[in-house]
């Protein structure tokens, strides 16, 4: 600093203070993008742990509805804010012995931490997705005359049933137990559902615990975009149990 940058009282004058200024400056823009960055993954992570979470779909069990390697938005106030529906397509954990233990996450530490904060859709690796046929206290059975399952008595029609597909295969005739679902694949012929459980642990059932949420919305490819609709009309004459 030469002398014309020192006034009378020793201070740095207009041409120093310029300098120290930028300094000051440039360390305040970068704290400034650090909390922005900080603050919005933090958001993401919030949003991914209490209101909404992206998952995409490994199999075939919900074709149509859903493809292989379509990304889902699945809510996560349900259930707790809001009750599960029949008609729901629901996203749960495993509730055991339903998924191949050899299954592996492929992430990459990077994509890993991007999954956990909510960035990048969760892998499906230790979740399953169904539609929810039956909530606590339903009997559900199959089949009629017609071939069709029945809610309480009343035999359903299902428009979303993959085409060539039929209601099931499989006979069956539970009641759900209190705070678990009944859930069955829209592929029916290619669905590992409550169906093939009834002799497991847990009896096939979904507890409620295990639900991450209720998928809403199909946003990847874009050319597939869409509302999933609760199909309320297939379950609006089922008596309540």
């Amino acid at each position: 600093m030469t002398r014309d940058d020192i006034d009378d009282n020793g201070l740095a004058t207009e041409s120093g203070r310029h300098h120290e200024d930028g300094a000051r400056g440039g360390g305040a823009l970068l704290r400034e993008i650090a909390i922005i960055l900080v603050s919005a993954l933090v958001l993401s992570w919030l949003i991914k742990t209490f209101l909404i979470q992206a998952f995409f779909i490994p199999s075939e069990s919900m074709e149509d509805t859903l493809q292989v390697d379509d990304r889902v938005m699945v809510s996560r106030l349900v259930p707790g804010v809001f009750d599960v529906h029949r008609g729901d397509i629901v996203v749960f954990t495993d509730p055991g012995g339903w998924l191949p233990a050899q299954r592996s996450d492929p992430q990459t530490p990077i994509g890993s931490v991007l999954t956990w904060i909510g960035l990048r859709p969760q892998d499906t690796g230790d979740h399953l997705i169904k539609r929810t046929i039956g909530v606590a206290g339903d009997h559900v059975e199959c089949c009629d005359a017609e071939g069709r399952v029945s809610v309480n008595g009343e035999p359903l029609d299902e428009p979303y049933l993959k085409p060539g597909s039929i209601p099931s295969e499989v006979e069956f005739d539970v009641t759900v137990p209190a705070d678990s679902l009944f859930v069955m694949g829209d592929n029916r012929q290619h669905s590992g559902d409550s169906r093939y459980h009834l002799g497991d642990p847990g009896g096939g059932f979904v507890p409620l615990d295990d639900v991450t949420g209720s998928a809403f919305i199909r946003v990847w490819p874009f050319d597939r975009f869409a509302v999933l609709h609760n199909p309320g009309d297939v379950f609006a004459d089922v008596p309540e149990p």
